[in-house]
């Protein structure tokens, strides 16, 4: 998923994304233990999908944390 994408995501559904690829990141994990991975480059996409959703939500965070310092010396 693109970057834009999970940007116009609200907040709920990046939490769920995130849970779904950490999910399928670990599936990837056992079947590299247990089996041949057909395609090991799956792996390095979903490590890059969970810190692509992390920033995002990392983002929000800030911004949420910077808007209530800019309102209060706007006064």
């Amino acid at each position: 998923m693109k970057s834009g994408e999970l940007r116009t995501m609200s907040d709920e559904q990046l939490g769920l994304a995130l849970t779904d690829t950490i999910k399928h990141l670990f599936s990837l994990r056992v079947q590299s233990a247990t089996e041949r991975l057909e395609t090991p480059s799956e792996m390095k996409k979903a490590r890059r999908e969970i810190a692509r959703i992390k920033t995002i939500i990392r983002e929000r965070v800030l911004k949420a944390q910077k808007q209530p310092q800019l309102v209060a010396k706007g006064k």
